[in-house]
This record gives C-alpha cells, structure tokens and sequence, in this order.
C-alpha cells in the first residue's frame, strides 16, 4: 500500500512526499527493490534544482548510496544501472575535471547493462545521448588527460550518436520536454539551424502537458533559442 500510494505522489509532482514514503518503506524493509530505486532518482532530482552545493552534494550521495543498495540485490535489473549511471553523472558535476573523466566509463558501462535489460528506458537512452555528446566534444586537455591517467577513452563516438540516443529516447517517451530540449542543444552546437528549430518546435507543442517549475522554465529556454535560430 504504501508503494503505491508512493507511486501516485511522485505521479502528481509530489515529489517530497513521495520520497519521504519510499524512505519508510526502506527503513522497515531495507532491501525493497522499488522504493530503493525510486528514493535514488528522487534525490538525483531534488539535488538539481538547489543552488547550494552541500544540499546538491547531499542528495546526490544519498541517491548513489540507495543505488548502489539496489544494484547489490539484482545487478542486472535496468533500473538499478541508470540508478548509479545516474547518480555517479550528478556526483561528477559536483568533482574537478579529473574525478569527471574517471567515471566516464563507469557511467557507460551501467548504461549499456540498462539497455541491454530494457531497449525501451528512455531515460536510459537520454543520458546515453548526453553521455555521447560530452565524449564527442572533449578538448584537447581532456582527451590527453584521459590518455595519460586512464589509458584513453574506450570508445570513439560522434554528435550523430548523441542524436540517435537521444532521438531514441523521445521515441519511447515523446511527451519529455528536457530530450527535445538537450537534442535542439545539439544541433545548436553542431550549427544545423533547421534542425535545430525543427525540434524546438516539436517541443513548444508540448505546452499543454507541461506541470512542474522545471517544465515551464525549459518550455522559455526553447522559446529563446527558437527565436535566436529563426534570425
């Protein structure tokens, strides 16, 4: 009862109460597959959104620690790996160039073993977009840094593998305003103008679903770029 009363708090944005029952739930029955997870994507979610980094780093270790709890109980489960693939990319946002590169790996190993469970995990497929992007756009420090202290980056990937990520997770979850918006970045970057015009309009027709302070801002963030692009 309690995890799906959980369930339908973090369905209505309630996110504070949600986690505050998944916490329950673990602290009566500490190896809950479920809420372990859950509790591990809520903190990731609530540490972005504080500017203080000792709340940020709070939530973030939270959310590795239950990760972690859930990978131990079943390594394999799709969920489990974007949990530390997740949590070990928000740690390395809050670490110096060094700590970043030396989890790049880590982060696409658990990637991969989530989508080799589940080919359908959008959020899985989005942060593999994410995570091809930033490999495919090191500078030259980074690449000889990772060379000389990690042997290199194991695997050469392009903007167009962040593309086909990232378009793959809008695929399985076309109603998600932040893929439209890291895939419009890309093409930003990438300097293709009618593409990238091209997805911020498909985001901006989400407008009726938006719900969250999140949602709202990114919905003004296209509506930005849209407009620098159509200049």
């Amino acid at each position: 009862m309690l995890l799906k009363r959980a369930s339908e708090l973090k369905q209505q944005y309630k996110e504070t109460e949600a986690l505050a029952l998944y916490e329950e739930i673990i602290s009566a029955a500490p190896d809950n597959f479920e809420a372990l997870c859950s509790a591990s994507l809520l903190h990731n979610r609530m540490g972005e959104r504080y500017a203080d980094d000792s709340r940020k780093l709070n939530h973030f270790n939270q959310a590795k620690s239950y990760a972690l709890r859930a990978y131990e109980i079943d390594s394999l489960d799709a969920n489990a790996n974007y949990a530390m693939a997740l949590s070990l990319v928000s740690l390395a946002m809050m670490s110096g160039p060094k700590q970043r590169l030396a989890v790049t790996n880590q982060v696409k190993h658990y990637l991969d073993a989530a989508l080799r469970r589940n080919a359908t995990h959008a959020d899985a497929w989005h942060l593999l977009g994410r995570w091809y992007f930033k490999m495919a756009n090191l500078n030259f420090a980074e690449v000889a840094a990772a060379k000389m202290l990690f042997g290199g980056i194991r695997e050469k990937v392009t903007n167009q593998d962040a593309i086909s990520a990232i378009e793959a997770a809008i695929t399985q979850n076309p109603n998600n305003l932040q893929y439209y918006y890291d895939l419009a970045c890309i093409f930003q970057e990438m300097k293709d103008k009618a593409a990238c015009a091209s997805t911020l309009q498909r985001a901006l027709s989400l407008n009726q679903t938006l719900q969250t302070k999140e949602e709202l801002e990114l919905s003004r963030r296209c509506k930005i770029m849209l407009d620098s692009q159509q200049r």
